[in-house]
């Protein structure tokens, strides 16, 4: 209301005005002191007399122990209430009104997933941003590793113009891992749909671009910069800092060159490689990887986003040699040009003849692989199939099976960004509360078992592999 106290004294407070009323103020208080000389009184004697009678006073009212703790109180509050407007007053400046009354819970919340667990996940498209959406609500602790070899839309042609890594999945991911998936987030996804030279492109990529050239063309710091502006729950890194070409080698003996073309051939692909073949791994990547508590591949197209990465000199190697817990996500549907009638033990087998390396046949790339046991929706003009388990087969290759619905109502084909994070999490969970020397000995022991042919022996060890099995599971 115009006329509370509480306006009128904010109306004298406006600009303007309160330098003359300190100004009065000051007046009056040197017409007081000069009234005191005047009749004889030193101001700070008279004022001294003066606190001396009130203490006094007070001291006779109430006992000195009740009389400091309400002075103490006193002042507590008040040193509280200015506290609390100063931070008002800051906030007001940075926070909107709404989401000012849930900053406690974001605090609480921010606090508890700077000591989630250290994630990386290696992939790229949309299938890797679809599960970063869904672990940055678990953890801050996020590594995206994102590959290079882009060569259609506005990253192609960023990539052929100026000769830089493609940008387009490094900002997929950096805006997955937004804070705010709202308006920055729409921003940098935005494409533009007319305008010379600008058609196509998305602003996230011109972004990038942009900053890249800014800093010397560091990709690195661009991408740095870049999630900061979004305010990312986590990092984002290139497998390598050198734009590669992949070439699908076909089982006809045909070959593709660039990503673009390998799903348009409509082939079976036998072998997948890249130009040029002498590229260096980002040390950064390799160093999350060594680091990581859970290493995650996918999801996304099995030849054109994740086998890319690992046929980057190092990473492979890294994975095997990483003390990390390491999951595949196994796609929902078979891909068009790339998985047509692949099952999971297909998508298994081919990471794996893809991630041959110098380190030991004895070390896995995973240990396990999360597949969805809900009946997905697949369009009626979709030539696309459901990605069928073959257990036997994935168990056989050494790998555990975990089963999950991965599917909402809203995600037909696609995996649900929030289901898929809640199985691979809980999956680490478990996983982490079994050492794995146990685990090896018990496959050890397994194997040795196998051997014998006693039937005490058989149901032995029978008994702990179906153990084994409902830990996993």
């Amino acid at each position: 209301m115009k006329h509370t106290l509480d306006h009128q004294l904010k109306r004298l407070m406006l600009p303007g005005l309160k330098r003359w009323i300190c100004i009065s103020l000051f007046g009056i208080a040197v017409i007081v002191i000069g009234a005191l000389l005047l009749l004889g009184y030193h101001p700070i004697t008279v004022t001294g007399m003066f606190m001396r009678e009130v203490l006094e006073h007070a001291a006779d009212v109430l006992p000195h122990r009740i009389s400091g703790l309400m002075v103490i109180l006193g002042g507590a509050i008040l040193i509280f209430a200015s506290t609390q407007k100063m931070i008002r007053n800051v906030l007001r400046a940075y926070v909107s009104d709404d989401e000012r009354e849930s900053i406690p819970d974001v605090l609480y919340k921010r606090r508890h997933l700077d000591r989630g667990a250290r994630v990386v996940v290696i992939g790229g498209g949309t299938g890797l941003s679809t599960l970063l959406r869904g672990l940055k609500n678990f953890t801050t602790n996020i590594t995206a590793i994102v590959t290079v070899g882009d060569d259609g839309g506005s990253s192609g042609r960023l990539r052929q113009t100026l000769g830089i890594v493609p940008p387009g999945d490094i900002r997929n991911c950096i805006t997955a891992l937004a804070d705010e998936e709202k308006l920055v987030t729409e921003l940098f996804s935005y494409r533009f749909e007319q305008g010379d030279g600008l058609e196509g492109h998305s602003f996230g990529n011109l972004f990038l671009t942009a900053v890249y050239s800014m800093t010397d063309g560091d990709m690195l710091e661009a991408a740095r910069v870049a999630a900061r502006v979004l305010n990312s729950r986590g990092t984002v890194l290139p497998s390598t800092l050198t734009p590669i070409q992949l070439i699908a080698e076909f089982e006809d003996g045909s070959k593709a060159v660039g990503e673009s073309q390998i799903p348009l051939a409509q082939k079976k692909i036998h072998r997948l490689t890249f130009e040029p073949a002498t590229i260096k791994p980002t040390p950064e990547a390799i160093e999350a990887i060594m680091d990581a508590e859970l290493i995650v591949l996918g999801p996304g197209s099995l030849y054109t986003s994740i086998i890319p990465n690992l046929l980057v000199p190092g990473i492979a190697d890294a994975i095997k040699l990483s003390p990390a817990r390491k999951i595949y996500v196994s796609n929902v549907l078979t891909q068009i040009g790339e998985t047509i009638d692949y099952s999971v033990g297909d998508h298994v087998q081919a990471l794996m003849d893809h991630s041959k390396t110098i380190v030991g046949e004895g070390q896995n790339l995973i240990e396990a692989v999360v597949v969805n046991d809900r009946i997905p929706i697949i369009p009626s003009d979709s030539t696309a199939n459901a990605v069928l388990l073959d257990a036997e087969r994935v168990e056989g290759l050494g790998v555990s099976v975990v089963h999950s619905p991965l599917v909402g109502e809203k995600t037909f084909g696609h995996h649900d960004s929030a289901m898929l994070a809640k199985a691979i999490i809980e999956w680490f969970e478990r996983e982490k509360k079994i050492p794995k020397m146990q685990k090896a000995t018990s496959a050890t022991v397994h194997d040795a078992d196998d051997e014998q042919s006693s039937e005490s022996t058989h149901d032995s060890t029978a008994a702990v592999e179906e153990e084994r099995k409902a830990q996993v599971v």
